[in-house]
C-alpha cells in the first residue's frame, strides 16, 4: 500500500494516479471530504484498486493523529510513505502575514515529521520501505517572495537527510524530490504559459521511476527544474 499526504491535487495527485495504474492500494488525507470521496470513486473505477481516504487538516498535530492511527487500522503493509502535503504563502520574512511562519512549517514539516514518526515502525520491523518526501527547490535556494516558505523547506530536506541516514541500518529507503515550479493551484493567477512550468504528472513518473529500482539502492535527491530556468 502508498500512504500519501495531500492527495487530491497537483504533484499529490499525479503521484496517486502513477502508483495506482501499477497496481498499488492507496491511502490519503486532504482537508475536502468530497474531493476525497470524488478520487476514490475515480480510483477504484479506473484502476479497481483499494483506496482509504479520511479528511485531515495536516497542520493540526490532532489530525495527524487520526490519520496515523486510521492508516493502522487499515492493516495493510506500508510500501511507500509520501509526504507530499504542504502549502505556500508568498511574502518576504520582513512584512509577510503574521503566522506565516508558523503556518507553513506546521503544514510542511511537522506534518511529515509526525506521521513519518508514527508509521515508520512497521518499516523498521520489516526492514523494508520507501519514504519520499516532497521537497522544493526553495529547500536549497531562497529567492524573493519566498520568506518562510523557504524556510520550511529548508528544514524540510534536513528532516529527509537526516531521516535517510537513521534509516541506512534498517533496509529503508529514504528519498528527497526537489521539483521547481510545477503547474499546480499554488500557480493558479500567474500570468505565465503551462508550457513553462513542469507537469505534475513529469514529477510522479520520476518518483516512480526511483521507486522501482532494486532495494539495494536508493535515489537519495531527485532535483526536477522547468526546462527553461526556475519562475
Amino acid at each position: 500500500m502508498v500512504v500519501i499526504t495531500g492527495g487530491t491535487k497537483g504533484i499529490g495527485l499525479a503521484l496517486i494516479h502513477k502508483f495506482a495504474a501499477k497496481g498499488h492500494d492507496i491511502a490519503t488525507c486532504a482537508r475536502n471530504k468530497e474531493d476525497l470521496e470524488n478520487l476514490k470513486k475515480e480510483l477504484v473505477k479506473q484502476y479497481g484498486i483499494e483506496v482509504f481516504i479520511q479528511s485531515t487538516d495536516v497542520s493540526v498535530r490532532e489530525d495527524l493523529a487520526t490519520f496515523v492511527d486510521f492508516v493502522k487500522r487499515i492493516e495493510k503493509p506500508i510500501d511507500v510513505l509520501i509526504n507530499n502535503a504542504g502549502m505556500f504563502i508568498p511574502g518576504a520574512i520582513h512584512d509577510e502575514a503574521e503566522g506565516s511562519l508558523e503556518k507553513m512549517i506546521e503544514t510542511n514539516l511537522y506534518s511529515a515529521y509526525h506521521v513519518t514518526r508514527g508509521l515508520i515502525g512497521e518499516m523498521i520491523t520489516k526492514k523494508a520501505g520507501h519514504i519520499i518526501n516532497i521537497c522544493s527547490i526553495a529547500s536549497f535556494e531562497a529567492y524573493p517572495n519566498g520568506g518562510s516558505y523557504a524556510i520550511s523547506k529548508h528544514a524540510m530536506w534536513g528532516f529527509s537527510k537526516s531521516l535517510r541516514e537513521e534509516m541506512k541500518p534498517h533496509g529503508v529507503r529514504v528519498t528527497s524530490v526537489l521539483p521547481g515550479a510545477t503547474y499546480t493551484a499554488s500557480w493558479e493567477g500567474v500570468d505565465l504559459p503551462p508550457e513553462r512550468f513542469i507537469k505534475p504528472e513529469d514529477v510522479a513518473e520520476i518518483v516512480y521511476t526511483s521507486h522501482k529500482v532494486s532495494a539495494q539502492t536508493v535515489t537519495e535527491d531527485i532535483i526536477i527544474r522547468p526546462q527553461l530556468g526556475d519562475i
